[in-house]
């Protein structure tokens, strides 16, 4: 044996073993659910790196490249060598931009354990092998077949040499050889070239129809005689009665050697399609995020007195969401995104009351205090951090159970990513561009192939299509020798629905323009600013996603130096808590300059109109929404005044001359002549009538608008009739009567027990403390860096003690892997003091409190009172261990 292959690892865990901690750091980093719970040595981090759920997990966060390249390990040989991939990456032809983006594919996949061996022995881990391979069942992306030896298993070896015969080949005296031979042909482009030239009219196409996927047909009893010869000659293989494969052999000389009709080396661009100037993007964002600030304002006024009621199933009705939309002036898919954030915001939440309904929380009321600019961070990093999505509201869920705004089921764990990345692809564009959406969702599709159109519980409104619909058809029209163009790439179906990921990324630069994140289509300064400075630099790789940097190998003998190791973007995962404050603080600081100045007067009009030219303060907009009727939004507000308006803020216990002077000290032009008429004529006619509760009744010191109401025939609901001179009773409630003297144009005011004047004021309905909902994870949390070293020592100190080389007892039977020892109590007891003497190290077998076993490495100080205190290399600190939990002690071998 040679050294080379002495010193090449024989099992994924020898693979780790030998990582540095850096390493072992970049690839419990990529695959945080490996460190969950922290592995006890490399052995058990290997068997879970191995696991289909982990590998599912990995494989789905592959660039579209990566993953390619591990489709090609999975077709080639197992172990294959570099020239191997690279022959089936880059073809015959050695595609120069594939060769040269393919080490840093290899490296990232071996980073992420999905890989390992040399370059002459490359291994993809058998779980990826199984998932990506080709099978009868499951089609290789690649849409490869399986090999001869795999087509012909299980075939009578006359049949095999029959093929060898009818290819030209000497005859064989086994099936083995025979099987060889044939591959060897079909391997060998020059051979395999003279072979097909002989091929009859019309097989050519059969087999050009079959070489980029599905590679199954169907045959009938009698082959047509093109079809023959390509059976004779084993070009195509029989797998089952009337179905016939096409070989891989065949199919990669038909392809130039090529695994894939079209890689991907290098991701999609993100081109502009246009440039505005970055003070129009700036100024255009901030006008959109101070209207964020009101709309959101205005729902939750909207609901100030109690808001709809909540579902039993939860949500909002399809009513109430309309009735929102109207009130909003928006669209009902812009009224649910604007709930959600109000909620994501923790402004809004159930009161958790019997009769439950949607409130303003105490959090709203001190929201309102703070400057605009922090308001909107407040909701902008809500957003981005957000899993719960209202796009998707109005859809239906696996149970085809419709989906409504604050309802149950709105969260997609991938939402924060994709926001989060969706907008680090602007920063990285010039100042003021506005990037094609195509090229996004394009690039976007690349980062993450394997997402697709039904993840994560969402069918899509015409329920979920195969893309394996058309392949068996395709596939049989071609074996029968039907004519027909052959599939592009990815039609081998009916057209997918679009898949989650697009789907939220188009709904990322929806919602971002809504809330004044970017402008004109164009990210914002203050859009960048929240993202924060780590991923506001856009890493811009020219081969594989997470592909290392600086110049890549070029030869298969060439190894990565350190700084080459897969690190994960900065982009992929949401930034930690502390910075992401610091981003949203920056955002503020930037938005605040941009915010209209709040303005503390308005313009009256003689059309007993108000204009406001901008945002008003908070007390004057606050008296104002009182006095007057918001009759226009825009630029400029414009208020006007009713009989109605003004009897609310009397109601409310404003006096005439309190109007008057209110007028007179926030407009900009005198008060004019009919609106202070109106004011003066309603505060005439206010409170003139008394209304109380007998039920009810109406009192008036003026007995001739008694008689005028007894006289109205619109009177006849309230069922009025006269006590007294001054006083009319009524039937109906108290509330009813002043709503039904208003219609008849009087103005009534309601009195208390006492004969006092009753204020109407709007009551605040708030929520108990409620705190916002948290976003679901899309998986463990990436591990900070103490915790990965923390981690990283214990599997390394766990390994040590697995691995330490042990002296054999006499009469004991050697452990298997991970098997603890097992001495007897005086055994334990005698070779623990002999250590304390010699001060030597032992190995011990541990089983704690909770029942969990270890194995340790140990060197013992103490041994009293049933205790043995010792120094313990796993955790790297001197321990006490109770002596009747050690399960065994063996003496470490002297090497």
């Amino acid at each position: 044996m040679s050294t080379a292959d002495q010193q090449a690892p024989r099992s994924l865990a020898e693979a780790l073993r030998a990582r540095d901690d850096a390493s072992l750091a970049a690839l419990l980093r990529a695959r945080p659910d490996l460190i969950t719970p922290v592995p006890t040595d490399l052995t058990q981090l290997a068997t879970r790196a191995g696991t289909r759920a982990s590998v599912v997990r990995a494989l789905e966060r592959l660039d579209a490249f990566a993953l390619q390249t591990a489709e090609a390990l999975a077709v080639a040989g197992d172990p294959a060598t570099w020239d191997e991939l690279l022959g089936l990456m880059a073809g015959d032809a050695r595609d120069p931009a594939v060769a040269a983006a393919l080490p840093g594919a290899l490296t990232s996949l071996r980073e992420q354990a999905l890989v390992w061996g040399a370059d002459d022995r490359l291994r993809l881990v058998r779980t990826a092998r199984e998932l990506l391979a080709p099978s009868p069942q499951h089609p290789s992306p690649t849409g490869l077949g399986p090999s001869v030896r795999e087509a012909t298993a299980g075939m009578s070896p006359g049949r095999i040499q029959e093929f060898v015969a009818n290819a030209g080949l000497p005859s064989t005296h086994d099936s083995v050889s025979a099987v060889s031979a044939l591959t060897s042909l079909f391997s060998r482009r020059r051979k395999m070239a003279a072979l097909l030239a002989k091929a009859p009219a019309g097989s050519l196409d059969v087999l050009e129809r079959l070489v980029w996927g599905p590679p199954y047909g169907q045959v009938t009893a009698e082959p047509a005689a093109h079809l023959r010869w390509l059976l004779d000659r084993g070009l195509l293989l029989p797998t089952a009665p009337g179905t016939v494969v096409l070989p891989r052999e065949v199919a990669l000389h038909l392809r130039a050697g090529r695994a894939h009709r079209s890689p991907e080396p290098s991701p999609p661009a993100v081109q502009p399609v246009v440039t505005h100037r970055p003070q129009v993007v700036d100024a255009t964002a901030a006008g959109q995020a101070y209207t964020a600030l009101t709309t959101v304002e205005e729902l939750l006024k909207e609901w100030h007195e109690g808001g709809p009621a909540v579902l039993r199933s939860g949500g909002l009705s399809v009513r109430d969401l309309k009735r929102t939309a109207v009130a909003l002036d928006v669209s009902e898919p812009v009224a649910a995104f604007w709930v959600e954030l109000a909620y994501a915001a923790g402004l809004l939440a159930s009161d958790g009351e019997a009769d439950e309904r949607y409130a303003a929380t105490a959090e709203y009321d001190e929201w309102l205090e703070r400057p605009p600019a922090e308001r909107w961070a407040q909701l902008a990093a809500a957003w981005l951090a957000a899993t719960r999505t209202s796009g998707v509201v109005g859809g239906r869920d696996l149970k085809e159970r419709a989906l409504s705004a604050l309802g149950p089921g709105l969260d997609r764990s991938s939402a924060p990513e994709v926001r989060r990345r969706v907008l680090t692809l602007l920063a990285g564009l010039p100042e003021g561009a506005v990037p094609d959406v195509e090229a996004v969702l394009a690039r976007l599709r690349w980062e993450r192939p394997l997402r697709g159109p039904q993840q994560q519980g969402v069918t899509s409104p015409h329920g979920p299509q195969s893309s394996q619909a058309g392949q068996t058809s395709q596939a049989s029209q071609a074996a029968h020798g039907q004519h027909g163009s052959p599939s592009s790439p990815g039609s081998h179906g009916p057209q997918r629905d679009e898949d989650l990921r697009s789907r939220l990324a188009r709904w990322t630069l929806t919602e971002a323009e809504l809330l004044g994140v970017t402008g004109r289509g164009a990210l914002s300064a203050h859009g960048r600013a929240l993202l924060g400075a780590s991923a506001a630099a856009v890493p811009r790789p020219a081969a594989a996603g997470p592909a290392p940097t600086g110049p890549a190998p070029t030869g298969p003998g060439d190894k990565l130096p350190a700084h080459h190791r897969f690190v994960v973007p900065a982009h992929a995962t949401p930034l930690p808590a502390p910075e992401q404050a610091v981003a949203t603080a920056a955002a503020a600081r930037l938005l605040a300059p941009l915010l209209p100045e709040p303005l503390d007067h308005v313009l009256l009009q003689a059309d007993l109109t108000a204009v406001a030219p901008g945002p008003l303060r908070r007390p004057l907009a606050d008296v104002l929404s009182v006095l007057a009727d918001v009759e226009s939004k825009g630029g400029a507000t414009v208020y006007r005044f009713t009989p109605g308006s003004v009897r609310r803020a009397l109601d409310a216990g404003r006096s005439a001359s309190d109007l008057h002077a209110f007028l007179a000290e926030h407009s900009r032009t005198p008060v004019p002549q009919p609106l202070a008429y109106l004011i003066d004529d309603v505060a005439r006619r206010h409170g003139h009538l008394r209304v109380g509760a007998a039920s009810a009744y109406v009192r008036c010191d003026d007995e001739s608008v008694l008689n005028e109401i007894l006289a109205d025939k619109r009177a006849a609901a309230l069922r009025l009739r006269r006590l007294a001179p001054t006083v009319l009773a009524a039937q109906a409630d108290p509330a009813a009567l002043l709503d039904g003297l208003r219609a008849m144009g009087f103005a009534p005011a309601a009195e208390s027990a006492e004969g006092d004047v009753l204020i109407t004021r709007a009551h605040a309905r708030r929520t108990p403390p409620r705190s916002a909902p948290e976003p679901v994870p899309d998986g463990p949390p990436v591990p900070d860096g103490t915790l990965l070293t923390a981690a990283i020592r214990a599997i390394r100190a766990g390994d040590l003690a697995a691995t330490a080389p042990r002296k054999p007892a006499e009469d004991a039977a050697p452990l298997g892997p991970g098997q603890l020892p097992r001495t007897s109590s005086a055994e334990t007891l005698a070779t623990m003091q002999a250590a304390v003497l010699t001060g030597e190290a032992l190995w011990i077998g541990y089983v704690n409190a909770e029942g969990a076993a270890s194995q340790r490495v140990v060197a013992p100080v103490r041994v009293e009172g049933g205790f043995v205190t010792a120094y313990d290399h796993t955790a790297d600190e001197v321990r006490t261990y109770p002596l009747h939990r050690i399960t065994g002690v063996a003496e470490l071998a002297d090497d």
